[in-house]
């Protein structure tokens, strides 16, 4: 039992030390829980898919995608593509700020919400990289606590983003001005932008 714990502990720190940064999918869940726009469905699909990914990582599946690197390299072009292109679109936000008063109730629909987080999500290379090949040869490791080392992780995925997303809120008051969404978007454009051409460059 105490192995078995160890093992969770160990997964959900490891799992934390991978995605509390910034980046793409994170900075997506920041500016859906400032605007209240259907967080709970993106954050289900964040740490969903975490899970899902994990577990195809501790089953070995990850050895595949390092005998195909070039299955990697078209999800990079594609992912830096993306990112670049979603830059772009915020920094257009950044630049209009009649569109960000947080009080603007039209909002997104869930069906672009939802298609978002799937494409940060899953064009992410590093996504493979981190989640599949490190988090299962790290899991693998544990021998037969590589599944509680599993449930740790994708247990350290659920809560961050589910605190990212509902703590986001909290930030609504200061986001009530206009100058405010245009920093932030400004920011997540810079971000995007940046990774997209690192990635890009690195392919």
């Amino acid at each position: 039992m105490q192995g078995v714990l160890v093992a969770v502990l160990a997964g959900l720190g490891t799992g934390l030390s991978l995605i509390v940064a910034i980046g793409a999918q994170n900075a997506f869940v920041l500016r859906q829980g400032i605007r209240r726009e259907h967080v709970a469905p993106v954050v289900a699909i964040c740490a969903g898919s975490d899970a899902v990914l994990i577990a195809v990582g501790i089953s070995g599946i990850g050895t595949v995608v390092k005998r195909w690197p070039s299955a990697v390299t078209v999800t990079s072009w594609v992912g830096a593509a993306f990112l670049v292109c979603y830059g772009l679109l915020a920094g257009r936000r950044a630049l209009r700020p009649a569109v960000l008063t947080a009080a603007d109730d039209t909002g997104g629909s869930l069906r672009a919400a939802v298609l978002t987080c799937l494409a940060m999500t899953w064009l992410n290379p590093h996504v493979y990289l981190d989640t599949v090949l490190l988090l299962g040869s790290v899991a693998n490791g544990y021998g037969a606590g590589r599944w509680p080392f599993g449930l740790g992780a994708a247990t350290g995925s659920v809560l961050w983003f589910t605190a990212l997303g509902s703590g986001a809120r909290l930030l609504r008051g200061p986001f009530a001005r206009p100058g405010s969404w245009r920093a932030l978007d400004a920011l997540i454009a810079a971000t995007m932008l940046t990774l997209g051409v690192l990635m890009a460059a690195r392919t």
